[in-house]
């Protein structure tokens, strides 16, 4: 069995590792070390994760996937999240939440009778439902108040659009004007096509 420990942020402004030094120490209480990290700034909306799917394909049957909260797994809608555990009960994988203490069966499953671990998988897979459904609604609710405030601010005039990834416009610009394809500068920038061709444009290059 090994522990491998999956941390995501929503946005490259906010810290995706903050919470490794934490789950180091939540398994090292429980007698047990992690044996790899996956970290990734994706929203936890989407199945779409390099990072999620590069660790349920390394995974073993039996091993545990270790989170902050489940939040940090899914904000997913109810068929993605059927779709996920599907996932992890095709290879066995057990997932331990730092948030729920129904988790922490997996660490000690073999010493469980097989009534009792039925039980407490039962119990789990409720909560761990609950909890992903918790972690949906304050999503949707969060984009409904985005949602609001824009409309509000478009009202009185004062709603200014996205802010423009400055930074990342930059390296575009650099690789357009070096010469680069529009592929290497998706896979260097982590970009799509389309602001490719903004910038481009931008620079009056198309």
């Amino acid at each position: 069995m090994f522990i491998r420990a999956y941390l995501r942020a929503s946005t490259k402004e906010q810290d995706a590792k903050r919470a490794r030094a934490e789950l180091v120490v939540f398994a090292k209480e429980h007698h047990h070390k992690i044996a790899a990290f996956y970290i990734e700034n994706e929203s936890g909306a989407t199945l779409l994760r390099p990072q999620l799917m590069q660790l349920i394909e390394d995974a073993h049957e039996g091993d545990i996937i270790l989170v902050e909260q489940i939040d940090r797994l899914a904000r997913l809608n109810p068929a993605d999240w059927d779709t996920l555990k599907r996932m992890l009960s095709e290879k066995k994988l057990s997932v331990v939440s730092k948030e729920l203490p129904t988790s922490y069966m997996a660490f000690q499953s073999e010493d469980n009778t097989e009534f009792m671990s039925s039980m407490l998988q039962a119990i789990n897979a409720m909560l761990l439902d609950m909890l992903a459904a918790i972690a949906r609604k304050d999503y949707e609710d969060r984009r409904r108040r985005q949602q609001e405030g824009i409309i509000r601010a478009k009202a009185e005039g004062k709603y200014l659009g996205r802010r423009k990834d400055v930074e990342k416009r930059k390296i575009i610009a650099s690789l357009l004007k070096a010469g680069h394809s529009y592929t290497d500068i998706q896979r260097t920038a982590h970009c799509s096509r389309q602001l490719i061709a903004v910038v481009s444009k931008e620079l009056k290059l198309i």
